[in-house]
């Protein structure tokens, strides 16, 4: 199964990653596109530009291509299309609708870590809130208006409860999904 995992900063995905990954046989996590990009010596502003979430979000769909099985996606190109909104550009305007939906095809789920109470209650603070919250909210205006019509085929996994039910809540959702 491949499961892209999708959320702003702070929200738990890396470790929600790591979680899943080591319930499911066989299942390795891609790196986030941001650390791969870093290793290839490209170097971020802080916050990152626009141009970064650009290259973010390139990467990202590039990364998803590959037909290999039994990965957890640590990202998507969802969250650097909503953080790209959140920087005031319209996602509309990025990348092409074909290699979106081309990219998310080959997810069984995408899950969706939103700000929750838990998160907020349980998880260290994040940096640079302001932006956290605008993509947050981009993010899940993005993933449930879906302008592209590149992911409306992948069930959408969106997770509100306690963050010690998260491994479960996907696992049982991935049961209830044919093997790909």
């Amino acid at each position: 199964m491949r499961v892209g995992i999708s959320g702003t900063h702070g929200t738990g995905k890396s470790t929600l990653a790591r979680e899943l990954a080591g319930r499911l046989p066989g299942h390795a996590v891609a790196d986030e596109p941001y650390y791969r990009l870093e290793e290839q010596g490209y170097e971020f502003g802080l916050p990152p530009s626009r141009e970064d979430y650009r290259a973010l979000l390139s990467r990202s769909v590039r990364s998803l291509s590959p037909p290999r099985p039994d990965v957890i996606f640590d990202r998507t190109p969802l969250d650097y299309l909503s953080y790209l909104a959140a920087a005031g550009v319209d996602p509309a305007t990025e990348g092409a609708a074909a290699a979106l939906g081309t990219a998310f095809a080959t997810l069984d789920l995408l899950v969706i870590t939103p700000i929750t109470a838990d998160t907020e209650q349980v998880l260290p603070p994040a940096d640079l809130p302001g932006l956290r919250s605008r993509m947050n909210e981009a993010l899940l205006e993005l993933v449930y208006d879906d302008p592209f019509a590149a992911w409306a085929d992948v069930p959408v996994l969106e997770l509100t409860g306690p963050l010690g039910r998260r491994v479960g809540a996907v696992l049982a959702a991935l049961s209830n999904q044919p093997k790909s």
